[in-house]
This record gives C-alpha cells, structure tokens and sequence, in this order.
C-alpha cells in the first residue's frame, strides 16, 4: 500500500500537538501561497469541530527526526453526506507521508459516512493549483475538478473609519449577541442564505460551540442588517485566515436573504466591516469565496475593493457504500 518509510511513526493527534501543527501547516502555506494562512484557533476548531473526533478521524505523520510532517483529518460540521478532506505535509519533509495519509483519510472517510447513516458520500478537498504532487494523489484517489475559491484581501490604509450609510429603509448595526433570540434569527439567516449554494452551515449549538471556543472573539465586528424591520442579512467576523488574527479582519460568513439581495444590503455589510475593522487597528480585511456561488458574491468583493490573494482548486469524488 506504499506505508510510510522506516523510522516514520503514524499516531493520533492530540491538542498538545497543536502548536507543532501549526508551525508544520505554516511551511506548507508559504511554499504554496508564499505566506501563511492557517491560525491556532483553526487547529483547535479543525480537531474539535461538530462530528469529528480527533482520536479516529485524524492522524499525524512524524518524521525521524520526531517533527510534525503531516497531517490528515476530516471536516463536517453539518453532519449531512459530504466530507472536506485536508492533508498537509511539510514541503521539504512531509512528501513520503502524502499518499499514505490520504489513504488513510480516504478508508476512514467511508467508515464515517456509513456511521453518519448515509449510502451515498461526496468527498472534497481542495489543492493549489501549484501542488502537483497533491493533485496527482488526488487524481489517483479518484478525485476531479469541480471548481475554485479565491482567498481576498484588502488593504484598509484609508478607509474611513464610520461606514457610509446604508440604502434607505436598511439599518445596519452589531448584533445583540447576549439575545440568544437575535442570535438563533442571525445564525438562521446565514443558514437559509446558504441553501442557494452547496455549501451548508452547521446547526445552532454547533455553530454557537464554534464561534466561542474562538480566542478573542469581538461581536462589535459582527453586523446584522434590517429592512423595515426584517433581520436580512448577517455578517459574521472572525479570526484572520492568517498567521496575525490582529493585523487582519475576517469576514467568516455574508449572509443575505434572498428577498432582499440587489438592494444594496450585502455591501451595507461589508462597508460597515471593513470600518470597524479599520477603527480597530486592522491594516487589511480578509475572507474567502467559492468563485461558483450562483449569487456571485465575488463581484461585490471586488466591486469593494477586493483582490484575488490566491485561488485554490476543489476536487470531488463520490463513495457508494449500497
């Protein structure tokens, strides 16, 4: 099966692990994208997240010298019949364990589905474009292009620090976040905004779980816009896709409904992000986007000021487990 080399050790990960990791994710971010693009609360969430379990979902591969040089796990926080699959390797180290890791996820992965009830299983999982190793694994493994997702940025020098104002009739302002109300009608509008892409947002508690096992999170950065006094549209912040969560703003999710798109409110949002990001000392605002999205939500990224950091490729292959 093409096992890792002698004096390799395959084993669990634990949270302990989770500094060795990052170091070991930020190697293979700069030799694919030329910075890094992971963060430590990303480590604890993809350990932790809703239906995965670090004990039989994920596998680290040291090397002989004892360092981190890969690492495999799953993500799928709804739960529904679709896995993201993620390897990483150290780019000068980790390349014996890419195979065997994927391996690895890919047997795990049907065992997962079956647990989760289901007999039909997408599998994703993303490479750049640069990554031909990776992408030939993936190919082997029976995976095929899909489509893309670009990470954004924008730098923020001279963005004002109170947003312009919103279209008339829609009144953008941070959520209530000790409302649990407001907050179970701002989680429902992401999660009703996202049926029009194949992208799914996990449940309440999931979600609510994930966002506060978040270090630092800061709900002065999160907006909801209303429209003659309808919750529209939800814009949820986060920790920075990068390796400084503080230099960075990150727009976790845009939500709008679909009644109230093309009036404006989605760039409401954003505008009023990018202010409170800049008023809080941000220098740049970040997020990614699924260049596919029927709503086109790239367009108002760039019409924002927005630019392509880097796109990244998305592969696909489906299980059959009747």
């Amino acid at each position: 099966m093409g096992e890792l080399p002698d004096g390799w050790v395959l084993r669990r990960p634990t949270l302990g692990d989770a500094g060795a990791i990052l170091a070991m994710v930020h190697a293979s971010d700069v030799a694919a994208v030329g910075e890094p693009d992971f963060t430590l609360d990303e480590v604890h969430e993809e350990l932790t997240g809703p239906h995965t379990d670090m004990s039989r979902d994920s596998w680290l591969a040291i090397e002989p010298g004892g360092s981190v040089a890969g690492w495999a796990y799953p993500r799928n926080p709804t739960g529904k019949a679709r896995d993201f699959v993620e390897v990483y390797v150290h780019p000068e180290t980790g390349l014996p364990a890419q195979r065997p890791l994927l391996r690895l996820l890919m047997a795990r992965t049907a065992e997962r589905a079956a647990e989760l009830g289901h007999e039909v299983y997408t599998v994703r999982a993303a490479a750049i474009p640069s990554e031909i190793a990776y992408i030939a694994a993936l190919a082997d493994a029976g995976f095929v292009f899909v489509k893309q997702h670009a990470r954004m940025q924008m730098p923020l020098a001279g963005v004002p620090h109170e947003a312009p104002p919103p279209p008339p009739g829609v009144v953008v302002r941070p959520v209530r976040a000790g409302d649990e109300g407001e907050m179970r009608r701002f989680h429902g509008v992401v999660e009703e905004a996202f049926r029009d892409s194949d992208h799914r947002a996990p449940g309440f508690e999931d979600w609510r779980e994930q966002f506060l096992a978040e270090s630092g999170v800061d709900f002065g950065e999160w907006f909801v816009a209303e429209v003659d006094g309808v919750l529209a549209g939800a814009l949820q912040s986060g920790g920075s896709g990068g390796d400084d969560a503080n230099d960075e703003g990150w727009v976790k999710s845009l939500a709008v409904l679909r009644a109230y798109r093309r009036r404006g409110v989605g760039e409401a949002l954003l505008r009023r992000a990018f202010a409170a990001y800049a008023a809080g000392g941000r220098t740049k605002a970040g997020l990614g986007v699924d260049l596919a999205n029927p709503t086109d939500a790239a367009s108002l990224y760039r019409k924002a000021g927005m630019t392509a950091l880097y796109r990244a490729n998305i592969y696909e292959t489906t299980l059959d487990l009747g």
